[in-house]
């Protein structure tokens, strides 16, 4: 507690006064017009000052023609905004450390789930006696179906293609490529057949030669 009441302008002003000084200020401003004088002028200048660094608002004190009650209310209140703006900082870095804590531990364990790709609808696959291996996973779509194709052992020259047939018998290119030296492939392909309706996918050469063939249940 202060022994000099009129000290307590510049916290009073800035509201950061404890409960005890804070009653023997209001009771010393009740019988002090130079204090309620000077909380008149001093009232306002916190909301001016907080737009401003501390070191520049002290400086406008130095300023040819400033004025105050009492050359020392003004020093005051700048170290007062000091010390608050400190404990301000202090407190906003705290917050944001936990904060970004907070984040972190999120991240880590929802970054895995972001990570995975998308699960096929279906999956299907075929081996043949000769190596040769096409898989194809089929995912829904509003449009119809998209064919993720991998396959190796393929055949190493000419143009190869995708087609899907419907349950009732019409049939829709998803897509083709030419065929790889190493006679492996991912490609992906498109059709408007919607998933539930594919009866079968084939995979065809240049001369429209089945070469695989994955029948859907």
């Amino acid at each position: 507690m202060s022994a000099n009441p009129h000290t307590l302008l510049g916290a009073y002003v800035l509201g950061g006064l404890e409960p005890a000084d804070l009653a023997l200020f209001e009771a010393h401003l009740q019988g002090c017009a130079g204090c309620r004088k000077e909380l008149a002028v001093l009232e306002k200048v916190p909301v001016l000052l907080d737009a401003l660094p501390v070191p520049d608002a002290v400086a406008l004190t130095d300023a040819p023609g400033s004025e105050a009650a009492d050359p020392g209310v003004p020093v005051r209140l700048f170290d007062e905004l000091a010390r608050r703006r400190r404990t301000s900082r202090r407190r906003w870095a705290a917050l944001a450390g936990a904060v970004a804590a907070a984040c972190l531990a999120v991240g880590l364990a929802v970054g895995p789930l972001l990570a995975r790709p998308p699960q096929p609808d279906a999956t299907y696959s075929v081996v043949s006696g000769g190596g040769l291996q096409v898989n194809i996973d089929m995912a829904r779509k509003t449009w119809g179906t998209e064919l993720a194709v991998s396959g190796s052992s393929l055949p190493a020259d000419g143009t190869l293609s995708l087609w899907v047939r419907d349950r009732a018998g019409g049939e829709d290119r998803a897509c083709a490529w030419t065929a790889t030296p190493s006679g492996k492939v991912k490609v992906t392909g498109a059709t408007p057949i919607q998933l539930g309706s594919i009866s079968s996918v084939e995979l065809r050469d240049g001369a429209q030669h089945p070469v695989a063939v994955i029948t859907v249940p």
